[in-house]
């Protein structure tokens, strides 16, 4: 059962195997190290790693960024723990939800990654699901957005799992890697939302 802790600042939510958790720049050694540890498994979905993105230094910086974009309302970021490590020792996924607009809008795009010893395991549903629903019905959002390659297929499932539809293809839409990568576009509609 999905329980929603008090949304001021630090957004948590509890699933039925996971604790989502949003981190300051304390926690910098605590992604850094999730990173690393999947630096090989995540190069084919990222943009290409600046040169100095592997260190303690990036990390608390963009931990720092991150908590202002949250504060402002144009982001939310979420690192995803196994239940009982509450005291957040070790990161195995985070989801963004990224690109806030409000007004007629109501929109955002997500992203998720997950620690490659932990993929294949339902986990990533899991964690999304509870995370779509706090966005849809804490921060009211109407739209969420997901742009993923042709041949990431375990990215489309979790998607179509979730209820995305394919809205179409975005051509050499993003970077990744150093590649202009086609996208398919998928949303999810919050049709509770006025």
């Amino acid at each position: 059962m999905l329980k929603h802790l008090p949304t001021s600042s630090p957004v948590q939510i509890k699933t039925e195997r996971l604790l989502l958790q949003s981190l300051t720049q304390r926690h910098a050694a605590q992604v850094l190290a999730y990173n690393e540890r999947n630096k090989a498994f995540f190069r084919p979905w990222l943009p290409a790693y600046m040169p100095n993105y592997f260190s303690i230094e990036f990390h608390r910086e963009w931990l720092k960024q991150d908590a202002r974009q949250i504060k402002k309302g144009n982001k939310l970021k979420l690192f995803i723990f196994e239940g009982e490590d509450t005291r957040l020792e070790r990161v195995i996924g985070d989801i963004t939800f990224s690109n806030v607009v409000r007004g007629v809008l109501q929109s955002c795009y997500v992203g998720y990654k997950i620690d490659e010893q932990y993929n294949s395991k339902g986990l990533m549903t899991e964690a999304l699901a509870h995370a779509i629903q706090h966005v849809f019905e804490t921060m009211r959002l109407h739209r969420i957005e997901a742009s993923i390659m042709p041949h990431n297929h375990a990215s489309q499932r979790v998607v179509e799992k979730l209820g995305f539809e394919r809205e179409g293809m975005s051509r050499a839409y993003l970077k990744i890697n150093g590649v202009w990568e086609d996208h398919y576009r998928y949303a999810l509609i919050n049709y509770k939302v006025e």
